[in-house]
């Protein structure tokens, strides 16, 4: 069993810290979707006490990321294919909009932080291999400094504040699917062309590749159709 210490800053609670820790664990995969979260051994994992910990808990199932069971405790949520579909939608639409706006308010620097995200993006989508046993964190987080690059320059605090609750949402979601599909999609090739298309300041190309992008991830954990023969 892996021990995992919470480390709490002065400013956060324990309770805080275990939200944090707990939520970073579901959606990376280390409590995987439908594992029985029992107090006594999250206590023993993260080495925090039973009352932070179920304060933890029931914040991550407002969040849908820990559902309640009658009378049995919590658990990890399923990765639900129609929910993602569902969330994916909406994060399409909140992503496309923000980036019509950083496309036409973007600078130089704007420019500068799409560049070099991009590069270190063509890095880590040339190492990914279908040998990998899991996406490394590496690629996760050139992955979202690379699509938060491009929206940087939205203007819209609340546009980019829903953006993040929904990332945050369809992560766990995005890191099953990208793992299910290595090798079967060319991410560089579509990142390179999302790039192109947002350096080139082409608005309608750019969000039609996004909306692609996003929904090639979305159908990578759709149900498998049934054999009819």
């Amino acid at each position: 069993m892996d021990d995992i210490r919470i480390d709490t800053s002065d400013s956060e609670t324990l309770a805080q810290g275990a939200y944090r820790t707990l939520r970073h664990d579901i959606i990376a995969g280390r409590r995987p979707p439908g594992e029985r979260l029992r107090i006594g051994k999250l206590k023993t994992i993260y080495g925090i006490g039973p009352t932070p910990l179920r304060e933890a808990l029931q914040k991550l199932s407002q969040d849908g990321l820990v559902v309640a069971e009658d009378n049995r405790g919590f658990a990890v949520a399923d990765l639900d294919p129609v929910e993602f579909a569902d969330l994916n939608v909406a994060r399409t639409a909140i992503e496309k909009e923000a980036l019509r706006l950083s496309l036409a308010r973007g600078d130089d620097a704007w420019e500068a932080r799409v560049v070099a995200a991009t590069y270190i993006m063509q890095k880590e989508d040339a190492a990914l291999s279908p040998l990998l046993e899991k996406v490394p964190d590496s690629w996760e987080r050139a992955n979202a400094a690379f699509h938060t690059a491009l929206v940087s320059a939205c203007g819209s605090t609340w546009l980019l504040r829903l953006r993040m609750q929904l990332h945050d949402l369809c992560e766990r979601y995005r890191r099953a699917s990208v793992y299910q599909r290595i090798g079967a999609r060319d991410l560089a090739a579509e990142h390179a062309a999302i790039s192109a298309a947002v350096l080139k300041r082409d608005a309608a190309r750019a969000c039609t590749l996004i909306e692609h992008h996003f929904a090639r991830t979305a159908n990578a954990l759709a149900p498998a159709p049934k054999d009819e023969t």
